[in-house]
């Protein structure tokens, strides 16, 4: 796990997911129907530099952006509310309230609650991908410990227990039941209960619901996304761009075999390629550079020979156009030191940045290419910085392609035929919660397949 980023905390923009059926056109294929989970986006206060002494202007490494799923779990259900992320296995939740911990799964309320022996099959076989070995508590139970890194870490054992959407139980389904760890970050611990592992491994949660595929649209500021499982033809959305992910089926010391990893050819400042040896983008003997699609990473990270030509070939194609923040201090999330000077926030057209991978490309540009941090202490301008951070001052041997850059796109993970796609045109979704018996989900196009979408005993027609 140390060669990979999971969560970056403090979120200014917490997106809360409400579960509704969507009935629309799906292949015969499909096990079951899809699910879609519409996103609802929710602005909190920015942890702004306010200081102007060395230590208060390292900005801390956080996240600002979480995306989160509330379900049910448990007989009778209890609420909760979970950190979506690609890039971890095992789903959590957190099982014993503190100070510091508002929501919790209490396992004793739950008659359907079951802890997992260490002499199971799911402990001694299915947990072989997790990063730090499982081992056996003095209850003779598994018990498993997960660390990120931001320096949080929590432990606890593996149960099973019944996850609802929308009044359709799942049971079964096994995740982490944690009682002790260390946080980094209490804010964002108040207002979450847990996560949901959505890697390619067999204990995360898309794996145990068997769905062949899911895909997300993350909106950006103070807007809407959506979140869809399952196998569906959207007419309207157009054809997607694949990328096939890479299998490793000999363990490396610093490749996580069970991400979604995908081979990153190259990247291009405006049209003009950046001159680094192709191989830099492989991984090596160890697995040590890999590149793998993380939405429980905000920002993109590149290995620092890469990321040190990036920032050259963007600062020369930028002279005169932006004013570089020259402070040696100031370096955004632990990893990003790139940053501007823009008077009155309107920042001007700057070169689109292009990530190739092997059969299609993602192009970040705008607010997605420059982030807006804070204002520069007594001079009256905002602070942006490039999105693009450097992997080796945060200490991983990797390529991470984080959701920030995923803003305004269609993301498919095709779990059956082993590929990402994306849409090759940028998508704005949006979703509207009017009230417990109105939901009214547009898209920007015309045609949603003649689908509906289903809350409670509501039914819009979305045409």
């Amino acid at each position: 796990m140390a060669s990979k980023i999971i969560l970056l905390r403090l979120p200014p923009l917490i997106i809360t997911i409400y579960t509704v059926f969507l009935k629309i056109q799906t292949t015969t294929s499909s096990p079951q129907p899809p699910l879609i989970l519409p996103l609802i986006s929710q602005t909190l206060p920015h942890g702004f530099v306010s200081v102007p002494t060395p230590s208060s202007r390292k900005l801390s490494f956080h996240h600002n952006v979480t995306l989160t799923v509330s379900l049910t779990v448990g007989t009778p259900p209890q609420t909760v509310t979970m950190v979506l992320d690609t890039g971890s296995e095992l789903s959590w939740l957190h099982c014993k309230k503190n100070q510091n911990i508002d929501s919790i799964f209490n396992p004793q309320l739950s008659s359907s609650y079951t802890p997992t022996p260490c002499t199971s099959n799911v402990c001694t076989t299915r947990t072989r991908d997790f990063p730090i070995p499982v081992s056996c508590d003095p209850r003779k139970l598994c018990h498993a410990t997960v660390s990120y890194a931001d320096a949080t870490s929590i432990e606890g054992n593996l149960a099973t227990d019944t996850f609802f959407f929308s009044g359709s139980g799942q049971p079964g389904i096994i995740f982490g039941c944690m009682d002790s760890g260390f946080s980094s970050n209490t804010k964002e611990d108040s207002k979450t209960t847990g996560l949901m592992g959505m890697n390619r491994g067999s204990l995360s949660f898309v794996t145990q619901m068997g769905f062949p595929k899911f895909s997300y649209c993350i909106s950006g500021h103070d807007s809407s996304g959506v979140l869809l499982f399952g196998d569906a033809k959207l007419t309207w959305l157009g054809p997607l761009k694949y990328t096939p992910l890479v299998k490793m089926n000999t363990p490396l010391p610093y490749f996580d075999r069970v991400a979604y990893t995908v081979r990153l050819m190259g990247i291009r400042v405006g049209s003009k390629p950046l001159q680094v040896p192709k191989s830099i983008f492989a991984p090596d003997h160890t697995g040590a550079g890999q590149t793998m699609v993380d939405s429980g990473t905000q920002f993109t990270f590149l290995l620092g020979s890469v990321y040190t030509a990036l920032k050259n070939e963007f600062l020369e194609q930028t002279k005169g156009v932006l004013t570089l923040l020259e402070d040696p201090n100031f370096v955004f999330e632990g990893a990003m030191d790139l940053c501007f000077r823009v008077r009155g926030g309107v920042v001007p057209t700057v070169p689109a940045v292009t990530m190739v991978f092997e059969g299609a490309e993602m192009g970040v540009s705008g607010e997605r290419l420059l982030y807006r941090v804070g204002d520069d202490v007594g001079k009256g301008k905002d602070v942006y910085c490039f999105t693009f951070g450097n992997s080796d001052l945060l200490g991983i041997e990797a390529y991470v392609i984080g959701h920030h850059h995923q803003q305004n796109v269609w993301m498919e993970f095709d779990l059956v035929n082993s590929r990402v796609g994306f849409a090759d045109t940028r998508i704005k979704c949006s979703y509207a919660f009017t009230s417990a018996v109105m939901v009214f989900f547009v898209v920007e196009y015309s045609d949603w397949c003649g689908g509906r979408i289903y809350h409670g005993a509501t039914t819009v027609l979305l045409r």
